[in-house]
């Protein structure tokens, strides 16, 4: 990861009419568009000498780089498989209208282009009941072990998945390690006994020697869900920082062994309140066998990204979980989304952003028995109904708008990477804005440049009244103008890059 920004030397930019906005996403405020894609042509916005700027001024520093992207996404619990499949055996080309829609990265098509999907192991509150790999009490050598204790729909949705997008980065971690080694016994809650270590890290090692022999690719593994939380009511796991930095260290070495040195540990996974503590630590004891670390949105602020960052600049951010519930206003939800992960997060040095379930009923459920998780229903990114019929949720929309921003240009290419942006004006609080390059493979000069912008000026004067703000754009020593409503707007266009 570019944990400090590479600054280059300015040259002189492309001719600049050849710089032009031709590819525009919008998710308005309304509903009037929704993910929708306009093709300006044959009238497209043109980079000109630079003029008067607007009410708000974008100034995109495209030679100052900083992180890469890795993806955008949501996580493939037991219940979104499920509820999936039972749709696939009812009305399969809804099914693959779903899947296609969510996931195709391929350039130009009509899709979200979903690159990131985390998947718990064994499982969470979104199961139908509470199951390990390995249930033998004692089993420390592990010969009972058994990922086909998940169940089959599981994996065939994945596989449907990553047969749409070959880019997928799967990142797997369990919601609790098997009951028999926690102090309760069981996987509802309790915390982690230190016996344990070597056979919890063989134990992981399994799962990605059994993910890998289903032809899955693991990007990432993690030790713990959500370490400091015991509930007694689904699968959770109190396991300290100590005691992860021990799993991970002798689980890196079993990695690196046995043919898994590409796949990175991921540490944490918790809330934002704790940036300063737990994942601190957890990189103090263990520097050499975590990538990084992951935050939740539950507790905290997006901003405790950058007490993380200030401490191990040189270590990975991503953010991975967050969820909405039934019954919250679409629009504020939208704004929330954005301004705090899929805009937000990659601001504090994120490198993913991921909400909870993909796919529930129209209950939040089907859920594990007796779970007091989601009081109020989890909203999943997408709802699918008894009856068949589906609607995407503002989750996705947010998910989406982001993801178009940072896909590859070319086939095996590389994903965006943030580039310095500022908005300055008497509007610059209007607009939310994150910028990112999306370099060539194909020895093609010309990158791909594109912005994220969140116009959220519905109430200028104090009183509800949505309103467009028209800014200019300042890039290379051009300028363009665009007038962006209120909701989210996705744009693109190419140049040469500065050197």
């Amino acid at each position: 990861m570019f944990m400090h920004a590479i600054s280059a030397c300015l040259s002189l930019a492309a001719p600049i009419a050849a710089q032009q906005i031709y590819d525009v996403w919008s998710t308005t405020w309304d509903r009037s568009d929704l993910f929708t894609y306009t093709n300006l042509s044959p009238n497209p916005i043109d980079f000109t000498t630079p003029g008067a700027t607007g009410s708000a001024d974008i100034v995109i520093t495209s030679s100052t780089v900083y992180q890469p992207i890795i993806g955008f996404g949501a996580s493939l619990t037991d219940s979104s498989a499920k509820v999936l499949s039972e749709l696939k055996s009812d009305n399969s080309d809804a099914y693959w209208d779903i899947l296609n829609y969510l996931f195709d990265p391929t350039d130009g098509a009509d899709a979200a282009g979903f690159s990131y999907l985390r998947v718990p192991l064994g499982a969470s509150d979104f199961s139908d009941t509470v199951y390990s790999f390995d249930d033998t009490s004692g089993d420390t050598s592990l010969s009972d072990f058994n990922i086909n204790n998940a169940p089959s729909y599981l994996y065939s949705t994945l596989q449907d998945i990553t047969g749409i997008n070959s880019l997928l980065k799967i990142h797997i971690v369990p919601w609790s390690p098997p009951g028999w080694m926690t102090s309760t016994g069981t996987m509802l809650g309790g915390s982690f006994l230190d016996e344990y270590t070597d056979t919890y890290a063989s134990y992981l090692l399994k799962c990605l020697q059994a993910y890998s022999s289903m032809g899955f690719s693991v990007y990432a593994i993690g030790i713990q869900n959500e370490p400091q939380n015991s509930d007694s009511t689904y699968p959770t796991c109190l396991i300290s920082a100590a005691q992860e930095a021990a799993i991970g260290i002798q689980l890196r070495s079993l990695m690196d062994s046995n043919g898994f040195s590409d796949t990175i540990i991921i540490g944490y996974e918790h809330n934002w309140n704790d940036a300063g503590a737990y994942p601190v630590t957890l990189m103090e004891d263990a520097p050499n066998a975590f990538a990084g670390v992951s935050f939740h949105c539950y507790e905290g602020s997006v901003s405790d990204q950058q007490t993380f960052y200030n401490a191990y600049p040189n270590k990975n951010i991503y953010f991975t979980e967050c969820t909405g519930e039934f019954g919250s206003d679409w629009w504020s939800d939208i704004k929330w989304y954005m301004d705090n992960i899929f805009i937000g997060s990659p601001q504090y040095w994120g490198q993913s952003g991921a909400m909870w379930n993909l796919a529930l009923n129209g209950l939040g459920e089907p859920k594990l028995p007796g779970t007091d998780s989601c009081g109020t229903p989890c909203r999943p990114i997408v709802t699918v109904n008894s009856n068949g019929t589906y609607n995407y949720n503002q989750e996705f929309y947010a998910i989406a708008q982001a993801s178009k921003a940072i896909l590859p240009k070319d086939s095996g290419g590389p994903f965006g990477q943030r580039i310095e942006s500022t908005v300055n004006g008497d509007l610059n609080w209007g607009l939310i804005v994150a910028a990112y390059v999306t370099e060539r493979t194909d020895n093609n000069p010309w990158n791909r440049y594109s912005l994220v912008v969140l116009n959220w000026d519905d109430q200028p004067n104090g009183s509800w009244d949505p309103t467009p703000i028209t800014a200019t754009i300042e890039f290379q020593g051009a300028q363009a103008t665009y007038t962006f409503p209120v909701g989210v707007t996705t744009l693109w266009w190419y140049a040469e890059a500065e050197s």
